[in-house]
């Protein structure tokens, strides 16, 4: 790990958080997402007459399920320093340089990273798995550590 890195968390006592619990609160996050959709589309979807009709109106909405994402991320982790399924699982994001909760850019740049992280197979988040940082890309981007809270 990274000098900088080790000594902020040193002198800010925190712990890195597990990457299970991470898992966890990305599952949340991405559910709680994913249903405020499911509930907005029930009725189109249910009167659909085929999968191609489904696929289609799943894909009218995937910019707007990308920019909510985005905006989630972004207000949550500037305003808590850290979303709903993190805020469960008792971790938060925080600079690494200051171990503050992010600033408003640092955290719309995460939250963007964390949108490309997930399109490429989800290498961004696999990352995170072999980096001594626990660092995903969306974190490496970011400048950012997520924490025991």
């Amino acid at each position: 790990m990274d000098e900088t890195l080790e000594r902020s968390l040193r002198e800010s006592g925190a712990q890195l958080a597990p990457l299970g619990r991470r898992t966890v609160a990305f599952a949340i996050d991405d559910t709680l997402i994913s249903l405020i959709f499911v509930v907005l589309l029930w009725e189109p979807i249910a009167a659909a007459q085929s999968t191609e009709e489904i696929a289609a109106l799943i894909n009218g909405v995937s910019l707007y399920m990308v920019m909510t994402q985005i905006l989630y991320h972004t207000l949550f982790v500037w305003q808590y320093g850290a979303s709903l399924g993190k805020m469960a699982m008792k971790m938060r994001v925080a600079e690494a340089e200051t171990m503050q909760i992010p600033r408003l850019g640092v955290a719309f740049n995460r939250a963007i990273f964390r949108v490309i992280s997930g399109m490429v197979f989800y290498l961004g988040f696999l990352w995170a798995f072999f980096d001594p940082a626990r660092q995903a890309w969306h974190d490496k981007t970011a400048r950012t550590l997520v924490v025991n809270a």
